[in-house]
This record gives structure tokens, sequence and C-alpha cells, in this order.
């Protein structure tokens, strides 16, 4: 007959579980992640709500607008989680803070000093958690 040696077929090895999502998908939110976009939307809408409550008219568009949108390109240069600049962790974290810390000073300055210590320790407090998260 064949010179060709009689083979049988194995049966494919059981698939290993992933190690890291597949590609195109991402990992699932958890209940930390969705406060912390919580404190990043109520940190940008208090800096809207500063600079148009907080001056008279020409100057409450400027900083109305001005303000949030100047908070949210700084996250988004250096924050977010597909930044447009990769930074040390610790100047991330800087840039963070700074954010929370101009949303604060803007409850204080409007008279509602308590609102901005909530507001202070739940956010720095997740962002604490969160970056001690990303980092190990």
């Amino acid at each position: 007959m064949s010179d060709l040696p009689a083979v049988r077929p194995t049966p494919p090895e059981a698939p290993q579980p992933a190690a890291a999502p597949a590609a195109g998908t991402r990992p699932a939110l958890s209940a930390l992640d969705v406060v912390a976009v919580l404190c990043q939307l109520f940190a940008f809408a208090t800096l809207a709500i500063w600079g148009f409550a907080a001056w008279d008219f020409p100057a409450s568009l400027i900083a109305g607008i001005g303000a949030p949108v100047g908070a949210i390109l700084l996250w988004a240069l250096f924050v977010s989680p597909r930044a447009v600049l990769a930074v040390h962790p610790f100047v991330r974290a800087l840039v963070e803070l700074l954010v929370y810390a101009a949303a604060t000073i803007a409850w204080w300055s409007m008279g509602q000093a308590w609102i901005g210590l909530g507001f202070a320790i739940v956010a720095v407090t997740v962002g604490a958690v969160n970056g001690r998260r990303r980092l190990g």
C-alpha cells in the first residue's frame, strides 16, 4: 500500500483563560470607575457654575465657558485613559488634583464650604484609590 504511517488526529487542547482582554474589547467597568467619572463631571459642572455665578455679565460668559473648557482640555491632554500626552503617573495625578482643587476652591469662593469639603474628600479618595489601582 502506502509508505505513510497511520496517524490518528489528537483532540484539540482546551482553551486557556486569557490574561488580558481580547483585542477590541475593554475590561468591565467597576463601581470605582463610575464614581471617578461622576467626580470628573461634577468638577467640570462646578467650574461652569462658578464661572457664571461669580462674575458679572460680560466676564461671566468667558469664565463660565472658559473654566470648564480649560479643565476638560487639561484632562484630555494628561489624565484621560486615552490621553494625548503620555506623562509620568505622578504628573497625571498632579493634574487630576489640580482640577479637583479648582472645583473645591470654586465651591468655597461661592460660600459653600461644606460642599467643597465633601467633594474634595470624595474626589481625592477616589483619585488615590484609582491611581493606586493603575500603578499596580
